[in-house]
């Protein structure tokens, strides 16, 4: 953990190097990737087999990949009721969330006549990559699944890696609406989504976190099928004054913490006794936190502490533009509004980051490493196409084709001159 006070004439170069180190450095991969996308590519089910037997030692066959609907159903209902009344409570609020962010079609007649619009239109299918391994991800499937399903999209087909889908994943599918289920993983599975493979057909975009080699997948696989992000370890800035109670800022970055190793927490205040209360508290809540052996690692290496005045919290939270920005402050909304650059942020002490991983409503599918400089949150529009509408009688035409016959002649492109003065009666 690094502790940077704003005031030091140093202050502006060492912050700045501190967040360039690297996290989440991992050896290339590209060439394993490279080869099991091809070999997926050209052999199909036959390579998805034989990579979930090296990489994942599961042994399946063309029948056994799909999980069953009587699978489904009986990990739904070995889900624990408590759980599965949280899931459905959270899908309702991401469901209401999403849809209000859905755009509408529009159509209108400009100045010139000419009718001029726009019409959204779902994809055809979206694969979601849910990890699987040492823990379940049920959020993951909701973050991912419900967007899609409000913005209208038909099939949706989620892989996991095999050796036993957890219950409350099956409990999440069930309720998103997944319309299949596969046992595969790793970089064989995003090829699959993306090229087909036996009976898993193609899809148009692949959604959903993973590890190095899915990343690495998801990145060679762009232009054949659209992907969500090419997401980093995960990050929050947590600008809190010395009235928060320390314990509870502990725990919001601790919850950032256990993420990963290579995750981020940073916490700008202005009171120094208080960031000393804050670091005592997370060294004793390490003490008893299952995650510790994470967490612990997360915040040794890529924590940090800032103290700075709260009016500067804003221009440093643009600066690092994190995944998270969580203002615990008498009046966030003051700061908030000059925040520009950060995948989500939460408003107010009682608005721990973690509410939004789960019941808030919004996405918790966000940008990292800095991307929140240039992208948004996973949202319903992920799952939409718009397309443009144009519409000229001979009128509006006349309007606009003396000056789209002068374009295309000075580009060089004598058809598109012709297209439209051959509908003016001109000879060319």
């Amino acid at each position: 953990m690094r502790r940077f006070i704003a005031s030091d004439p140093v202050f502006a170069t060492d912050f700045a190097a501190f967040l360039a180190e690297p996290r989440g450095a991992v050896a290339d991969v590209e060439a394993t990737v490279a080869q099991v996308i091809d070999a997926v590519r050209a052999e199909g089910v036959a390579a998805l087999l034989r990579f979930s037997q090296q990489f994942d030692r599961a042994e399946l066959t063309p029948q056994t990949l799909r999980v069953s609907e009587a699978e489904i159903d009986a990990g739904t209902a070995a889900c624990p009721t408590d759980v599965r009344a949280a899931l459905a409570f959270a899908a309702a609020r991401i469901r209401d969330f999403h849809g209000r962010l859905k755009p509408a079609d529009g159509l209108s007649t400009d100045a010139a006549g000419v009718e001029l619009g726009w019409r959204w239109s779902p994809l055809d299918a979206v694969g979601v990559y849910v990890p699987g391994g040492r823990a379940a991800y049920p959020s993951t499937v909701l973050m991912n699944v419900i967007p899609a399903k409000v913005a209208g999209v038909t099939r949706i087909a989620m892989v996991t890696p095999p050796g036993g889908v957890q219950p409350a994943v099956l409990a999440a599918a069930r309720e998103a609406g997944v319309s299949e289920i596969w046992r595969v993983g790793g970089a064989h599975a995003v090829a699959a989504l993306a090229y087909g493979a036996g009976p898993i057909a193609r899809v148009d975009k692949i959604v959903g976190p993973g590890n190095a080699y899915v990343t690495a997948a998801k990145r060679r696989v762009y232009g054949q099928v659209g992907i969500d992000s090419l997401a980093g370890p995960s990050e929050v800035v947590v600008v809190a004054d010395g009235a928060n109670d320390p314990e509870w800022i502990a725990a919001d970055l601790l919850a950032q913490a256990e993420h990963d190793p290579d995750a981020q927490s940073i916490l700008i205040t202005d009171d120094a006794a208080f960031a000393d209360a804050v670091e005592a508290a997370i060294t004793r809540q390490l003490t008893t936190l299952g995650t510790a052996q994470i967490a612990g690692a997360s915040w040794r290496g890529h924590g940090a502490v800032v103290i700075a005045s709260l009016d500067r919290a804003p221009d440093l939270v643009n600066q690092i533009a994190p995944e998270h920005a969580q203002f615990a402050v008498a009046d966030p909304q003051v700061l908030a509004a000059r925040v520009r650059h950060a995948g989500a942020i939460f408003l107010g002490r009682h608005t721990p980051e973690a509410i939004g991983d789960y019941v808030a409503g919004t996405n918790h599918v966000l940008p990292t490493s800095g991307a929140a400089r240039f992208s948004s949150g996973l949202s319903t529009v992920d799952f939409l196409k718009r397309t443009s509408i144009v519409g000229c009688d001979a009128d509006a035409f006349e309007r606009l084709a003396a000056a789209g016959v002068a374009l295309a002649r000075v580009e060089g492109l004598p058809a598109h001159a012709r297209s439209m003065a051959v509908r003016r009666g001109e000879r060319t």
